[in-house]
């Protein structure tokens, strides 16, 4: 149980008065005349529930980010609602930071003050943290309860849930719910977080790849009052940008290793197609199949350059963050130990096979054999040969990168 008497009483970043047993709920509002009022209610009304998985403080924090509008008036007409204003417009995120900042609890929650989250589910979240469950806790709209998002938002958030499960190695429903709870404690792990709206997606993608607890909860969706500020087109390619970059930031190889290996697979598809052309009487390829061919030599040397520098930079992310190298590709039955030690021995034999093809072509086309037909396996021979120095070099360079990691961490620890 996460008990109250228990809590370490941790300096606040803003000043020097203590981190106090409770739940603060931030608001960002721009706009929302229309909903902030009903919102703000719901949310008040909430201390008998609280009370009930034992939190008895309780604020709420609602920060107008520049409305043009009479949301700011809304607020101050409700008591007990602490209301902290910027002149101007500077985004969802940086909204959200700024009642962070302001928080007196050891807990905070958010949520959008359109009306579409439901604060009633705030006791429930709460409790995965008080009974020490949980460091972060998401309201999923995509867990099964019932929700009233429009489709083509529901498409973008389940592609970005998925695509977070697949980069991070942890299952995901909803990666950009704007409904959350989590210890006040965490912000310094989360942090740096942006200020527009993708704030959710990337403090999803850091708590996956972080050692915090993570648990998602099923609430339902109710649809907005009034015009939604969320540009499907262009929010959507920011938050897919960000979740990849944040990604990069902690397992570059799980992004890059994913890639290069794709690049390997054309390459390896064109190759067998070559070979089963050939074993069913083609002896000649035309514009198509050449093309292929050209395709298959930039897309095998490419995956490799690529597969290789995902590796080699998990190695440099390891440095900076000071703790073990983490290896994210596959798991750990699947492949043990440090991903280079295969580089050495697969770079010579791809080049001792390279070198064979070359040098048999060679021999056959002193003995006569025209250039039409050795020209594919000289092809293939140099992209043996360049695959494999490739490998080779790249072993060098993480083993000398391994080394450097070792002892940084082992002086860290």
């Amino acid at each position: 149980m996460y008990d109250p008497s228990k809590v370490r009483w941790e300096m606040a970043s803003a000043g020097t008065a203590p981190v106090r047993f409770g739940l603060s709920i931030c608001i960002p509002v721009y706009n929302e005349q229309d909903a902030i009022a009903d919102t703000l209610h719901r949310c008040l009304a909430l201390r008998p529930q609280l009370e009930k998985v034992g939190i008895k403080e309780l604020e709420i924090i609602a920060v107008d980010d520049g409305s043009k509008d009479g949301s700011a008036a809304a607020i101050s007409a409700i008591p007990g609602v602490r209301l902290i204003r910027h002149p101007v417009n500077r985004g969802y995120g940086a909204a959200l930071k700024t009642g962070f900042a302001a928080a007196t609890f050891d807990m905070i929650g958010f949520l959008d003050g359109d009306a579409t989250y439901p604060p009633e589910q705030f006791p429930d979240l709460c409790r995965e943290i008080v009974e020490d469950r949980a460091d972060l806790v998401i309201g999923s709209r995509l867990a099964g309860a019932q929700t009233e998002m429009p489709l083509i938002r529901r498409i973008g958030n389940m592609f970005f849930a998925r695509l977070l499960t697949l980069i991070g190695r942890a299952a995901v429903t909803d990666s950009a719910s704007g409904m959350r709870v989590f210890r006040k404690a965490t912000l310094d792990i989360l942090s740096p977080l942006p200020d527009g709206l993708n704030l959710t997606p990337v403090m999803s993608t850091r708590a996956v790849h972080e050692k915090i607890r993570v648990v998602e909860r099923p609430i339902p969706y109710s649809e907005r009052q009034g015009e939604s500020k969320l540009s499907v087109a262009g929010d959507g390619l920011r938050f897919l940008s960000t979740i990849v970059w944040t990604a990069l930031t902690y397992n570059p190889v799980r992004i890059l290793g994913i890639a290069g290996l794709s690049g390997i697979g054309v390459a390896a598809a064109v190759a067998l197609g070559l070979v089963a052309a050939r074993l069913s009487g083609v002896d000649t390829l035309g514009p198509t199949g050449v093309f292929a061919v050209f395709v298959a030599l930039v897309f095998g040397v490419a995956g490799v350059s690529v597969f290789a520098l995902g590796a080699a930079f998990n190695y440099l992310v390891s440095l900076f963050h000071k703790r073990p190298i983490r290896q994210g590709l596959f798991k750990e039955p699947l492949m043990e130990g440090p991903i280079e030690q295969y580089f050495l021995p697969a770079g010579l034999v791809s080049i001792v096979a390279g070198v064979a093809v070359s040098g048999v072509s060679f021999i056959l086309s002193l003995r006569g054999w025209p250039i039409e037909r050795l020209w594919l396996y000289l092809s293939g021979s140099a992209l043996l040969i360049l695959v494999g120095l490739q490998l080779a070099f790249w072993w060098l360079i993480m083993s000398v990168l391994a080394e450097l990691s070792g002892r940084t961490n082992g002086r860290e620890a």
